[in-house]
């Protein structure tokens, strides 16, 4: 598929509410031509020749191999993939749960690493891969007890997001960003309490993305600087 202008694609996955619907509002209105996933992949607020809609599940294989096919299809390159796409349900408890251990890593982790494999080759030189982890992802600033699996599957994509940097070095640009405590329905107590809007969080990501920034990063878009790993 081609664009018009030449404008540069961004794939974004999990667009359908929060800190994704908010980027890609942002970058439409920046003149980006958006792919944008969610797990419906039919949504009406975005229609028009700027975007194109994808069905992806991340907890199915088949899901994602659909996705896949679809994208290496219809588009011979993209500038930007954002993996946003994440899940907390065990968010605040104590002890872990199997079932919302395997959903988190499902989706957070390995659900994420193989939908984004096959799509690398569609990044040009200086093109971006961006993760959306979270500062509760880092084992220099773990202070409590709570949320295992949340925390362990950013760990887990910070650790692929260094690997991605070692393998993609002098061609792509990767990083991770932390979006902030954003007032999001990833966890109820996030609505009461979180310090950004999805607006702003998404505003503060796009200044990251469109920076000359140094690949290998983990950064906290709220704060503006590096997260210890």
């Amino acid at each position: 598929m081609k664009t018009e202008n030449n404008r540069k694609i961004v794939l974004i996955t999990g667009v359908s509410k929060g800190i994704g619907k908010s980027l890609t509002k942002k970058m439409l209105a920046d003149n980006y031509f958006v792919i944008g996933t969610s797990r419906e992949g039919n949504l009406k607020e975005f229609e028009g020749e700027n975007f194109y809609p994808v069905a992806l599940d991340l907890t199915n294989l088949e899901s994602i191999e659909t996705a896949q096919k679809t994208i290496l299809e219809k588009f011979p390159h993209m500038d930007i993939l954002i993996n946003n796409a994440g899940v907390g349900p065990d968010l605040g408890s104590q002890e872990p749960d199997r079932k919302s251990f395997a959903q988190t890593f499902e989706v957070n982790v390995s659900g994420t690493v193989f939908f984004t494999e096959p799509l690398i080759k569609l990044i040009p030189e200086n093109g971006k891969i961006i993760n959306i982890s979270s500062r509760m992802g880092s084992m220099d600033e773990c202070e409590t007890a709570d949320s295992i699996a949340y925390r362990m599957s950013k760990s887990a994509l910070n650790m692929y997001t260094k690997i991605l940097t070692n393998r993609l070095k002098g061609k792509i640009k990767v990083a991770c960003v932390h979006p902030g405590w954003v007032k999001t329905t990833i966890r109820e107590s996030n609505l009461i309490n979180g310090t950004l809007t999805p607006e702003e969080s998404a505003a503060n990501i796009f200044s990251f993305i469109t920076s000359d920034f140094e690949s290998g990063m983990f950064w906290n878009a709220e704060k503006g600087a590096k997260i210890l790993w």
